[in-house]
């Protein structure tokens, strides 16, 4: 069977880190770097006479996280204990949900490559969502045969996001995980730095023959803490369950972790069920009880959602679905975007758009810059976009212009323009002026034009624009052009 005859399944549980000062059931903090078991208190160890009390912010930013994908938040969610043994869980049990999740049901609508420059929408209905604490870490590195334990991140707290398996190749699942990063960051409830794990992936992968309705046996690949590598280990872990089956083999059960380096997966033990972890209600937790009071003063301290301001951008500025999902696709981006049309004026809208996402996207990328350490502020970059719609410059010169904006040689474009004498030239008069010595000086064009080459028409336009420095209007040179042709 080749690999068209095989349909993937892919559903994906995110492990998403609440940005609350302190962890899901003790006063710790939860802050990054901190030396080894420095934030490990008595609570998070379990020592013997402590008691948990749950973070009402871990509450908050669950319900938030709820409202935002349409789901619906448990009126009472109940905490539970799944019971297994490793050494970075000091308990013997990590506190999670099971029964009764916080978050139920839900959707996020996404746009997904679909390889030929182009792209298609795609739904992902998600499970659930629950609150958990987090383990400690195994560190294996500096420690020569040993392993060393570190307990700060032991009871930090989590919201696991489980989705349906409803996607169906890495790019799917890809675009599934960036546009939920996106989510979390937009409404504030992590800060989704993946390096430092507050945003980790674990992919459920099978494969099928295509028209089967049963699901193939899945692989749970582990901790993915890149969107790379998120695509990388699907795409390995697709091929891999696709030969052994051709070969004769058959895919058992089992959780597997990636190699970055290798670009390999290896099991790392058999996969657990449910019952394997002995789940109970935690008998030192009241349930959670969740009023609509509550929620619905949540709800009012919501931002604008990603979906709504998307759709906002398509129906009052005119922009293309994918235009309008790339400046939505972070806060900031969104909010720069907002800001420079609003000093650009609506009409220019879509001009506003081209140049976030295109020359100052490039050049941050380049630069390894957040747009919220931009060089060229969204009131700058409105001035360039104002003198490109009243044609004071041409879209070449407009680059210069950007180009000296970032590297601050003016504080304005229109500073920059006067400064630099790039002011676009329109009057009629001087555009034929140039015209003329050019036509005077490329008779050869001139015939080829005549002949029937179109091509010698853009030779000649391009001839033009270099006599004037880049600075006659294009649009009055090819008229003007045509004009003397004939």
């Amino acid at each position: 069977m080749s690999r068209t005859d095989w349909e993937v399944v892919i559903g994906l549980e995110v492990h998403t880190q609440l940005n609350t000062q302190s962890k899901i059931f003790s006063g710790a903090s939860i802050a990054f770097g901190a030396e080894p078991n420095a934030q490990a208190c008595a609570v998070d160890i379990a020592l013997p006479g402590v008691l948990p009390v749950l973070n009402k912010g871990a509450v908050e930013r669950a319900i938030r996280f709820g409202l935002a994908i349409g789901g619906t938040v448990a009126p009472k969610s109940i905490f539970a204990r799944k019971n297994y043994f490793y050494p970075d869980l000091p308990k013997g049990y990590q506190i999670s949900q099971y029964e009764l999740p916080v978050v139920l049901g839900g959707k996020i609508n996404l746009l997904v490559p679909d390889g030929k420059g182009g792209h298609y929408e795609k739904l992902v209905n998600l499970t659930r969502a629950h609150l958990e604490e987090d383990a400690g870490k195994s560190l294996h590195e500096d420690f020569h045969g040993m392993t060393g334990i570190d307990l700060n991140r032991a009871g930090t707290p989590l919201l696991e996001i489980v989705s349906e398996p409803d996607m169906r190749s890495s790019a799917e699942a890809v675009a599934y995980a960036k546009a939920l990063h996106a989510l979390v960051r937009w409404i504030d409830i992590c800060d989704g730095n993946m390096q430092e794990g507050s945003f980790r992936c674990d992919a459920n992968v099978s494969v099928r023959p295509r028209g089967q309705a049963e699901f193939g046996t899945r692989r749970e690949i582990k901790n993915l803490n890149s969107f790379r590598f998120l695509q990388q280990a699907i795409d390995y872990e697709i091929q891999w369950q696709i030969d052994l089956i051709e070969d004769g083999g058959k895919v058992q059960q089992a959780t597997v972790l990636f190699n970055p380096d290798t670009g390999e997966t290896r099991a790392m033990r058999s996969k657990e069920d449910a019952h394997d972890y002995r789940y109970f209600p935690d008998p030192d937790l009241l349930p959670l009880v969740i009023d609509s009071a509550w929620i619905e003063r949540v709800k009012g301290e919501l931002p604008e959602l990603p979906a709504a301001l998307s759709g906002r951008f398509q129906g009052e500025y005119g922009l293309s679905a994918y235009d309008a999902t790339t400046l939505t696709a972070s806060r900031e981006v969104a909010q720069f975007y907002l800001d420079t049309v609003a000093a650009a004026g609506c009409a220019n809208a879509k001009t506003c758009a081209n140049w976030v996402m295109g020359d100052l996207a490039a050049r941050l990328n380049k630069a390894e810059l957040d747009i919220t350490a931009s060089p060229v502020s969204a009131t700058q970059l409105a001035g360039l976009v104002a003198r490109i719609a009243d044609n004071t410059i041409s879209n070449a010169i407009a680059k210069k212009v950007f180009e000296a904006l970032w590297n601050k040689e003016g504080d304005s474009a229109d500073a920059i323009i006067a400064a630099q004498g790039l002011k676009q030239v329109t009057d009629t008069g001087a555009i034929e002026a140039i015209i003329d010595e050019v036509l005077a000086a490329n008779q050869k064009s001139v015939e080829e034009f005549r002949a029937g080459k179109e091509k010698a028409f853009n030779a000649l336009v391009g001839q033009c624009m270099k006599a004037s420095k880049g600075k006659a209007n294009p649009a009055q040179v090819n008229e003007l052009l045509k004009k003397k042709l004939g």
